[in-house]
């Protein structure tokens, strides 16, 4: 399988052109876990405060304001042009395995093209972060135009896995604790993962993010990690840690522990109201993607 590389991922803005991320919900339900998030579009700048009138929102008072003139104060905003678009890309080497198509790193890499070049043509600022294997993510700011989307295209093909190698189970969890902090009310975040290191700190870095802002689950799958091996004896594992293995005896505890992963990533979608949505390794992005982003029906 061909690795992607920059050429590729900087031609996928063809493919990009009349998609949004500003498009409404209900399509998602097309795709696996289907779930619905609140509509917060784009974040809000302070501009300055006036007297409280009737049919203000209340939740806009000034309280500080207010208690030092004596008088209710409201304040004002003005709508930001350019929203923060976050790609959080869970790059490790894991992810290098695919049996159909592509593999899931490619997979990745892909869908992070696309994503960043709509945005980007949308006029948002893109933001990203990367990881791959190490103790800290790569953060890029948010920045309009190409040079938002360049600088994460090429830092996305150098960080890629170029051999097999274990799952980082606390990627995801450094660059979620990583985001928060540097995320704006009313920022879209869309997080590409496995999701192999899924636990409890997972889902409370998932609440902190969502609950200001405009979070969106893209979880990385392959058919063989849900089917099981075939009928046969197969030697797996990682390069120097191989050892046989029958498909047709493993197959029901092989089954089993996916749909322990499928089963919690989909409860807590559901109970953090996000939408998850599902992309394989058998199917092309520029098949899957584009039907999720056009105006009409996403």
């Amino acid at each position: 399988m061909i690795l992607p590389d920059l050429t590729e991922l900087v031609a996928m803005r063809g493919a990009a052109h009349g998609l949004s991320l500003h498009t409404h919900r209900p399509a998602l339900a097309m795709l696996h876990g289907g779930h619905r998030s609140a509509q917060r579009g784009r974040g809000l700048d302070f501009e300055e405060v006036r007297r409280y009138a009737p049919g203000d929102d209340a939740r806009t008072i000034d309280w500080r304001v207010t208690a030092r003139r004596g008088q209710l104060y409201t304040k004002l905003f003005r709508e930001e042009r350019e929203r923060p678009v976050w790609l959080v890309a869970d790059l490790h080497s894991g992810l290098f395995f695919g049996s159909r198509y592509q593999l899931k790193s490619a997979l990745l890499l892909r869908t992070a093209s696309m994503l960043a070049w709509v945005a980007a043509l949308g006029g948002d600022r893109l933001g990203a972060l990367i990881t791959n294997n190490q103790s800290l993510p790569q953060i890029f700011p948010p920045r309009a135009r190409e040079a938002g989307v360049l600088p994460v295209l090429e830092a996305l093909v150098e960080a890629q896995p170029k051999m097999p190698g274990a799952p980082d189970e606390k990627g995801l969890n450094l660059a979620l604790a990583s985001l928060r902090p540097l995320l704006q009310p009313g920022s879209l975040v869309m997080i590409l993962s496995d999701f192999s290191g899924l636990n409890d700190l997972t889902e409370a870095s998932l609440a902190g993010i969502a609950f200001h802002n405009d979070c969106r689950l893209l979880w990385l799958t392959d058919p063989l990690e849900s089917s099981g091996l075939p009928t046969g004896k197969y030697r797996v594992g990682l390069p120097g840690q191989l050892w046989w293995m029958n498909g047709e005896q493993s197959r029901t505890a092989w089954q089993e522990k996916w749909a322990a992963r499928e089963t919690r990533l989909d409860q807590i979608a559901r109970r953090l109201n996000l939408p998850l949505i599902r992309l394989d390794t058998q199917n092309p992005v520029t098949e899957t993607l584009p039907p999720l982003l056009r105006e009409s029906t996403w």
